[in-house]
């Protein structure tokens, strides 16, 4: 599946170069070539789909000062300083006392080793990049800010190095969009379910988003403007994405009947609507309306929907749950998913837990064409219709579950498992098979114990080190349970 994004991933990166201003007209040819590895450094930023501010290379204290408002008129995700020689930490100390934006410092020599048959001062120079990294990590404590990252490495031929500025631009992109992103909500949290319960204001604190609350009669309202000829575009697309399967074993499933394709279509495109008028980059909702009311039918044929949504890159976040959103929408800039997703029942014969959900999902992370079934029942919600089923690729798997510590912060709970191939309940539901080491019963108390939510967001790949970098930009407490 490769539904395509409804707005491109990117974020805005700067770089900016340090040398020693002594060092230029001691040594001929040394000013241009540093200038010239800056350049393609800068190469290796912009092939990962970011746009690129190069502010060129400081050598001198007068230009730290008169580049800190620079990088912040620029409004940065990520800043690189590339350690293109020694750099006397004057260029560096005035902007990482003034710059919030997250640094990573750059030491990639050219050359992977020195030619000691006619090594030169000039050759050492050359390839000095890492020899201020020392002193620009301890000017930043005296500082009083944190670390920051270090890349080090060759500048040709390092796939370590590059896949270290890979996941920086990455990390760029979930900070460029978390950061800005209006978060749709309505309804409210499942009376039972004390976990869920998110104070918005505490949100805007830790990540920067808004909560924009909206009312059920809004996507009502879009809902009865739906016309015929775009529920049947709809229910074309729908079609074409899914399979329709006779009913297996589950008596409350059934094949897709007519009657809940359209609703679902209808539903899907009035949720289409719907953000675009409250121009939102993501929505949690839980909504029951009363029995037999039309109301009721609507919100309870939201799953396809928002099943398409979450794809293209718009979470969707069922049960009013906006912690587990704001995880669905990290997950979703770092190309790697993001299903709604809980455990299910555990398998202690071969040892692995069933992880899904009733929707929405991530469709694009699906192992193969997903399903489309009627189901006469919402088990444990009130209404019926049409639900996704579908297990996830095989392969690695990430899991982020946003919990709240006893103060009443934010705190990312990680693991990292296997996806394996194998049969999954014909339910209506995703249900992945999923591996944790050291075993399923070990993994399990140790997951608990963190004190996530009963929900995670569910993404392909093993991320847990990036999204932990994530956290940790903004100071939020996390662990990764599958390191112990």
């Amino acid at each position: 599946m490769n539904i395509e994004r409804r707005r491109p991933r990117t974020a805005n990166v700067g770089i900016f170069g340090v040398g020693y201003h002594a060092y230029w007209p001691q040594f001929e040819g040394l000013l241009e070539e540093m200038h010239h590895k800056l350049e393609v450094f800068t190469g290796k930023v912009e092939h990962h789909g970011v746009k690129v501010s190069n502010f060129g290379l400081i050598d001198d204290a007068k230009g730290a000062y008169g580049l800190v408002p620079k990088l912040k008129a620029a409004e940065l995700d990520v800043i690189f300083c590339d350690m293109v020689t020694y750099a006397p930490s004057s260029t560096f100390g005035k902007i990482i006392r003034e710059i919030d934006t997250p640094i990573v410092l750059v030491a990639l020599q050219p050359d992977k080793a020195l030619d000691y048959s006619r090594a030169s001062t000039y050759m050492q120079l050359r390839n000095d990049d890492f020899c201020a990294v020392p002193e620009f990590t301890g000017v930043a404590l005296r500082m009083g800010k944190a670390i920051p990252e270090v890349i080090i490495g060759s500048l040709h031929d390092d796939p370590q190095a590059d896949a270290e500025i890979a996941e920086w631009c990455e990390i760029a992109k979930v900070l460029h969009d978390l950061g800005d992103a209006r978060l749709g909500h309505f309804g409210h949290v499942l009376e039972s379910m004390l976990d869920m319960h998110s104070d918005p204001t505490a949100l805007t604190a830790a990540f920067g988003c808004h909560i924009v609350q909206t009312e059920p009669e809004d996507l009502m309202r879009q809902f009865r403007s739906v016309t015929d000829q775009q529920i049947a575009s709809k229910e074309k697309e729908i079609l074409a994405m899914f399979e329709t399967p006779d009913p297996e074993t589950d008596p409350i499933t059934g094949k897709l009947t007519p009657e809940d394709l359209h609703i679902a279509a209808k539903a899907a495109v009035a949720l289409d609507k719907f953000i675009e008028e409250k121009d939102l980059d993501g929505l949690a909702y839980y909504y029951e309306a009363s029995e037999g009311s039309q109301m009721r039918r609507l919100v309870s044929s939201l799953i396809v929907g928002n099943s398409l949504l979450t794809a293209a890159g718009f979470p969707m976040c069922g049960e009013s749950d906006l912690k587990t959103l704001i995880a669905m929408l990290i997950m979703d800039r770092l190309d790697m998913g993001g299903s709604f997703a809980e455990f299910h029942p555990i398998d202690f014969n071969e040892g692995f837990v069933l992880v899904g959900h009733d929707g929405p999902h991530h469709i694009n992370i699906a192992d193969k064409k997903p399903v489309l079934r009627s189901l006469t029942t919402y088990h444990g919600k009130p209404g019926s219709g049409a639900s996704v089923e579908f297990k996830i690729k095989e392969g690695p798997i990430t899991i982020l579950s946003i919990g709240l510590t006893k103060e009443g912060n934010p705190k990312f709970v990680l693991a990292e498992g296997e996806s394996a191939r194998g049969s999954i309940p014909p339910t209506g539901n995703t249900n992945t098979r999923g591996y944790f080491k050291p075993d399923i019963k070990t993994f399990l108390k140790q997951w608990v114990a963190e004190g996530p939510t009963h929900h995670f967001a569910l993404g392909i790949g093993h991320k847990a080190d990036t999204i932990q970098k994530i956290a940790e930009i903004f100071e939020i407490d996390s662990v990764i349970v599958t390191d112990r």
